[in-house]
């Protein structure tokens, strides 16, 4: 068998692995993250966390499948182990950077709603503050 198909079979193999392993630990850690995002709503943090699962592996596998071609042949173990860690890492480091970007995104949705929680006072004001202006007796109204 050729060295060359070797390397595709095992880069395949464990690139889907590591997507679906990734995919999973994301689904099942970001669920909590999700809830607190959405303020406690749980059948819409089930809802976006499988979307999210669903584009994470629409995005992740295409690009597996389209970098599995490579233009070099494969004639030793060497080069096998040598072309496989070039295209492992380019896919581990495709992970990271979708995984960054999706907690990075998710993060600014929640600081925007706490945020939106803390823009009211907890509970009703009962007098006001004087500026500095008007405490010093600096500034008259008009026609005083």
């Amino acid at each position: 068998m050729d060295l060359t198909v070797v390397a595709y079979a095992v880069y395949l193999v464990v690139s889907v692995a590591l997507t679906v392993w990734v995919a999973r630990t994301l689904s099942a850690n970001g669920r909590v993250f999700l809830a607190d995002v959405l303020h406690g709503n749980e059948q819409l943090a089930d809802a976006v966390n499988h979307l999210l699962v669903v584009g994470f592996y629409l995005v992740n596998l295409g690009f597996v499948a389209l970098y599995l071609k490579s233009a070099d042949t494969v004639d030793d173990a060497r080069q096998v182990f040598e072309e496989l860690s070039v295209k492992l890492g380019v896919v581990l480091l495709v992970l990271g950077v979708m995984h960054l970007g999706n907690v990075y995104v998710l993060n600014k949705i929640r600081r925007r709603g706490l945020m939106e929680r803390e823009q009211y006072p907890p509970v009703d004001p009962d007098g006001f503050t004087a500026t500095a202006a008007a405490r010093t007796g600096a500034a008259k109204p008009a026609g005083a």
